[in-house]
């Protein structure tokens, strides 16, 4: 179980700290939720205690999966759907699964698309909040600020 001071990753909205525990009552019902602290878009979200498991919630990456993350970045892009809306979806679905590394891969495919050929208002929207989800992880994992992590994205995808 995580516990105040731990830094985890919220699929969807990033990494954050946990700053506290809290009682909420929510449809007449009484439950303790973590207050997350994320660090970039300076919001705090509030997860039930008892859901933690059902939501791919995980600890932040290590610094050396962060240079490997940035790793994936620089590498060449995968092969991905021509069809906008096929592969909206099953971006949409990577973000849900938290998995640091498949997102990066995504940024990376999204951001060269979107050089090459330019990319729907939606997919724009879907990379540039993958962005920022992927640079949370890594100012949380490399102790950055958000501009660095922002700037060693842009730098590994080659923009």
């Amino acid at each position: 179980m995580f516990k105040i001071g731990d830094k985890i990753v919220y699929p969807m909205h990033g990494a954050g700290t946990i700053d506290s525990i809290e009682k909420k009552e929510f449809l007449g019902e009484v439950k303790d939720y973590f207050i997350l602290k994320m660090p970039i878009g300076d919001m705090d979200i509030s997860i039930p205690t008892s859901k933690i498991n059902e939501m791919n919630i995980r600890d932040v990456i290590t610094k050396e999966e962060g240079d490997e993350v940035l790793k994936i970045l620089d590498d060449d892009p995968s092969d991905m759907s021509n069809n906008w809306t096929v592969r909206y979806r099953q971006n949409q679905e990577i973000l849900k699964t938290g998995d640091i590394f498949e997102i990066a891969k995504m940024v990376r495919n999204l951001a060269i698309l979107d050089n090459d050929k330019g990319l729907s208002t939606t997919e724009k929207k879907l990379l540039n909040r993958s962005r920022r989800i992927l640079a949370s992880e890594l100012v949380m994992a490399g102790s950055l600020k958000k501009e660095e992590a922002e700037a060693m994205i842009d730098e590994s995808i080659g923009l």
